[in-house]
């Protein structure tokens, strides 16, 4: 039985951990967050993490987080912790997944179970990063039909990333996968003698912050070049937790990511394995059957997938001028500080909360009032 971490949060004991296995047999972690009144009614917001982090990183204690500001505006939070979570084991073994089996089994299959369990409410979803990109190919696929809404945070259809990183990632992406199942960020892990140092000893060049779990993400996310958050964003306390709340990065995932690069679109990797056949192998091609509102979010200075999703919203304006799809840019924000910086509940969930209240159905007394 895989042990998934205990969240870190303040939410006493309205937090409900919700028994999860993906039908391929992979342990997951589903998490409600029940309101402080009791209610349960409310439309539910179920949040998607990106690679290596969890839903640590939107219940962190000494700020007020997305799912405080979430439950505050009238939803009722739902977190599902991913195969690719830091909160699960499976990036520090050795259990190969592509992404195809997110987008396949586990964002459906929570989403399947979620409305089992609230009987005809709404759902909507706000996912980050490769969390956001996942689930466009399960809309792309069809098969989590019936979303009132979604919000994508950084990245979603068409990843854009500098050329250092684009030139790291294909050329030295092997190099590091032929001598590395995995780079860690908490560098206490590591020690001095491991095989790992040089990667930290690279990280550290030029770096402001003395902090080698900070430098890794960023001053030079995992070698890979690029900064994944605006340093001056972030609390004290969160900047200490930084290698809690962000795990290893599995190398086993790299030719995925490269060919969803090389494409500048998300791709189907499983070509050969008629279980994945469910996926188009282009999930941009789809995405005029989606059908839900969908705001595309990011930081102006998102220094890892740069202006993709301003890219995506006109992308999918020309080939889909009928979509319901906006783009939302927060100045002076980078790429993970838009969920856990410490102003973040200010500047930003702001529009996240804006966007789905506009998405609810009205009430069929707000219909007649």
């Amino acid at each position: 039985m895989t042990t998934l971490r205990p969240l870190h949060h303040a939410l006493g004991d309205r937090v409900e951990d919700i028994p999860f296995t993906a039908s391929d047999g992979t342990r997951l972690g589903l998490t409600r967050v029940a309101p402080a009144d009791g209610s349960t009614d409310r439309p539910v917001v179920l949040i998607l993490h990106g690679l290596t982090a969890s839903a640590d990183m939107f219940t962190l204690p000494e700020t007020r987080n997305l799912v405080d500001v979430l439950l505050d505006a009238g939803y009722e939070p739902w977190l599902l912790d991913w195969r690719g979570s830091c909160r699960l084991p499976y990036n520090e073994g050795r259990v190969r997944y592509t992404f195809d089996d997110v987008a396949l089994y586990d964002i459906p299959e929570a989403v399947s179970l979620i409305k089992e369990r609230i009987e005809g409410r709404e759902l909507l979803v706000v996912a980050h990063c490769i969390g956001a990109m996942c689930l466009s190919l399960s809309m792309a696929a069809g098969l989590v039909p019936g979303l009132s809404g979604v919000v994508a945070q950084g990245v979603f259809l068409t990843p854009k990333m500098s050329w250092k990183t684009r030139a790291r990632l294909h050329f030295g992406g092997e190099l590091l996968r032929s001598r590395f199942v995995n780079i860690p960020t908490d560098f206490k892990k590591v020690g001095m003698w491991s095989k790992h140092s040089l990667i930290f000893a690279e990280v550290s060049l030029g770096a402001e912050c003395k902090d080698p779990n900070c430098q890794i993400l960023h001053n030079d996310s995992w070698g890979v070049g690029g900064s994944l958050f605006e340093h001056d964003n972030l609390d004290d306390v969160t900047h200490d937790r930084l290698a809690d709340l962000y795990g290893t990065v599995p190398m086993w995932i790299l030719p995925h990511l490269r060919s969803i690069e090389l494409a500048h679109t998300m791709m189907r990797y499983n070509d050969n394995d008629g279980r994945y056949d469910a996926l188009p192998k282009n999930a941009l091609d789809e995405a005029g059957s989606f059908g839900t509102p969908l705001m595309l979010l990011s930081g102006s200075d998102n220094r890892f997938w740069y202006d993709s999703n301003e890219i995506c919203h006109d992308v999918l304006k020309r080939r889909y001028p009928e979509m319901d799809v906006r783009y939302v840019e927060v100045p002076g924000y980078g790429h993970l500080d838009a969920f856990i910086g410490r102003n973040a509940a200010l500047d930003v969930f702001g529009h996240i909360v804006d966007f789905l209240d506009e998405c609810r159905v009205p009430a069929a007394d707000e219909l007649h009032a």
